[in-house]
């Protein structure tokens, strides 16, 4: 199958698809098997980290396909761990060992770990990694924008893009309004939240059945329509499907703000605050 995802354009001039492939939790055979199917499936962006423990199932999921490498754009992701210079560009290269690859499209720093305070460090890491051609474009994931006001101020770049929790209950309009304002990409995880949540939502329940799509069709859409790259994760190729099938309608405005109105002030689902959570 030929990938119908439409592509964006990021501040270092990469392109990404506006849709990718979650890999959180996908080990082994089985998980090298999904990523190869999401692949057949269309998927080009395909996201992992290097506390998922999988890249390795990523590098063996990319050997079963015949996609050519240079059409897909694999990320990961440095752990907190490792925030120091010299740890970092370590932890990158035996990203890319783990993998059995050349380059990473995109590269992330995991959490920013402000008590650590340690992640301009490993910002200048992944800016010489870039330099070096481990990295075609480098991010962050969970930082708040005066984590970003300091990384361009420390280093004159900013990230690329940014990938943090968002979804119907937690949709991040003045992180996302920052995002646009500085030309940095929205990439969301845990796109469709806690799945049974999702689906044993009235308002979304009655949206599916308005648009004659899934639940999960109506928040990928919506993740689209504000400019978020979402990420969805699913070993079941029937789903794989369903969840990269969501570019052929389009939600009114008013269902927009209907989804919208389905945010919280607690709405994230580990109470993970980027201004005080630390990653291992």
């Amino acid at each position: 199958m030929t990938s119908q995802i439409p592509e964006i354009n990021l501040n270092d001039g990469l392109r990404i698809p506006a849709l990718g492939f979650g890999t959180y939790k996908l080990w082994g055979n089985e998980g090298a098997g999904a990523i190869a199917s999401a692949i057949d499936h269309g998927y080009r962006l395909i996201d992992s980290a290097y506390n998922y423990e999988n890249e390795g199932t990523v590098g063996a999921g990319l050997k079963r396909t015949s996609v050519p490498r240079e059409e897909l754009r694999i990320t990961s992701k440095l752990p907190g761990r490792y925030h120091t210079y010299d740890k970092a560009v370590k932890a990158i290269q035996e990203s890319l060992y783990r993998a059995d690859m050349d380059y990473y499209d995109l590269y992330l720093i995991h959490w920013p770990n402000p008590i650590q305070n340690q992640y301009v460090e490993a910002w200048q890491a992944l800016i010489d990694a870039k330099k070096w051609g481990l990295i075609r474009s480098i991010g962050v994931c969970n930082f708040l924008p005066e984590h970003m006001e300091r990384l361009e101020k420390e280093t004159g770049v900013l990230p690329s893009i940014n990938q943090v929790e968002l979804h119907p209950f937690f949709n991040q309009e003045e992180q996302r309004k920052w995002h646009e304002e500085h030309g940095v990409a929205t990439e969301s995880w845990s796109p469709l939240a806690r799945t049974n949540k999702v689906f044993s939502n009235d308002t979304i329940k009655e949206l599916a059945d308005k648009y004659n799509k899934t639940a999960s069709q109506i928040i990928l859409r919506w993740h689209y329509q504000h400019g978020a790259v979402a990420i969805p994760k699913s070993a079941s190729p029937k789903r794989q499907l369903e969840n990269i099938s969501v570019f052929d309608f389009a939600l009114n405005e008013d269902d927009m703000t209907t989804l919208d109105k389905l945010t919280r002030p607690d709405g994230r689902m580990n109470d993970q605050d980027p201004a005080v959570y630390e990653e291992f």
